[in-house]
C-alpha cells in the first residue's frame, strides 16, 4: 500500500512525539534503555498507526493482529507508541518502572491490555510468535502475527530452534522483524558474536528475507505488504536502524544501550543536562520535519 506524502509526514511527526515521550518517561523512571528504543520508534509508529489490525478501545478483539516483542528491554518505546495510539493516557508514561505500575521494565501480559506476551529472557519471543501463528492456522484464523527482535539476542540458541520450527511448518502468517542496529550492551555485535550473514541463515531455514531501512516508512510498510503475498514460508524483515536515532550526539554509541538520560556517559552531555538536551534535539527535529513537507 503506497504511502502518500501527507501520511508520511503524519507518521514522521508522530514518531518524533513518541521519541519525546520516551525520553520523558526514562527521565521520570531514572532507569531504562535509550539507544534501542529511539532506534525503533519509526518501526513501532508504522505498526501502531498504519500496519496493525487493532483497536485500542477493544484490545482483545478476536481477529486483531498479534505483536510480540521479544527483546522486552526496549518496551518503553512500545508503551509510548501505545499511549499515543490511545491504549492508555500519555500521562501514565510517567509511571514507567515505578512500584505497582502497569508499565514494568519488561512487559507483562496480564498487566496492560494490548500487550500480547510477557518478555524478558532474550530469544523467547520468536517461539511464542511461532506458536501463536501455528495455533491460528490450526484454528483457521486470519490474523497475522508479528515478532520484533533484536540482533544481539540472536546470540541465543532458542531463537534458532524457533526459526527452524517456523520454516519447517511454512508459517506464512508469521512475520519477524530484526532491529539490526549492530550494538548490544558490551559493544558492537560483530565483535562480540558475529551474526552475519543473517539473511543466509534465515533463508537456509526456509524464510523469505527482506532488508529495509528501518527509518523509511514506505520501505517498512512495503516489506510488510510483501510478506502478506508470500505463501508457504514465513518472512523476516531485517530493519537496519540507527541506535539513538534523533539525537545525533548519541547515535551509534553502544554505551547508551542500557543507560537512561541522567546516567549516561558525560563526554557529550553532563548527566544533569542529558534529558533536557535530548528533548531539545527532538523538538528541533520536529520543526525540521514540518519545514521539509511544506
Amino acid at each position: 500500500m503506497h504511502l502518500h506524502d501527507d501520511k508520511i509526514k503524519e507518521l514522521e511527526e508522530k514518531a518524533n512525539l513518541i521519541r519525546q515521550s520516551l525520553i520523558e518517561s526514562l527521565m521520570a523512571a531514572g532507569s531504562g534503555h535509550t539507544a534501542g528504543p529511539l532506534g525503533m520508534a519509526d518501526v513501532f509508529t508504522a505498526f501502531y498507526f498504519h500496519i496493525l489490525n487493532h483497536d485500542p478501545k477493544n484490545p482483545d478483539m478476536e481477529d486483531r493482529d498479534r505483536l510480540i516483542l521479544s527483546n522486552g528491554h526496549i518496551v518503553p518505546i512500545r508503551y509510548a507508541a501505545m499511549a499515543h495510539a490511545g491504549y492508555f493516557p500519555v500521562e501514565e508514561l510517567q509511571t514507567l518502572r515505578k512500584f505497582g505500575t502497569r508499565l514494568q521494565g519488561h512487559p507483562e501480559r496480564n498487566k496492560l491490555p494490548g500487550v500480547e506476551s510477557t518478555s524478558g529472557p532474550l530469544g523467547s519471543g520468536l517461539g511464542q510468535a511461532a506458536g501463536i501463528a501455528y495455533g491460528a492456522r490450526m484454528d483457521g484464523k486470519k490474523f497475522r502475527t508479528y515478532c520484533l527482535m533484536s540482533d544481539g539476542e540472536h546470540d541465543t540458541g532458542n531463537i534458532w530452534e524457533s526459526a527452524m520450527f517456523a520454516g519447517k511448518n511454512k508459517l506464512s502468517n508469521l512475520t519477524g522483524l530484526i532491529d539490526r542496529n549492530n550494538i548490544q550492551i558490551d559493544g558492537v555485535t560483530e565483535d562480540i558474536m558475529p551474526l552475519e550473514s543473517l539473511r543466509d541463515k534465515y533463508e537456509a531455514f526456509n524464510w523469505h528475507v527482506i532488508d529495509v531501512d528501518g527509518h523509511n516508512f514506505e520501505a517498512i510498510v512495503d516489506a510488510v505488504e510483501q510478506a502478506k503475498a508470500i505463501f508457504e514460508k514465513p518472512t523476516l524483515i531485517i530493519a537496519h536502524t540507527i541506535p539513538g536515532k534523533g539525537i545525533p550526539e548519541i547515535e551509534f554509541d553502544y554505551r547508551w544501550h542500557g543507560n537512561p538520560p541522567g546516567k549516561g556517559p558525560e563526554d557529550v552531555f553532563k548527566k544533569e543536562k542529558q534529558g533536557e538536551e535530548m528533548l531539545k534535539r527532538l523538538r528541533t527535529l520536529e520543526g525540521k520535519i514540518r519545514s521539509e513537507h511544506e
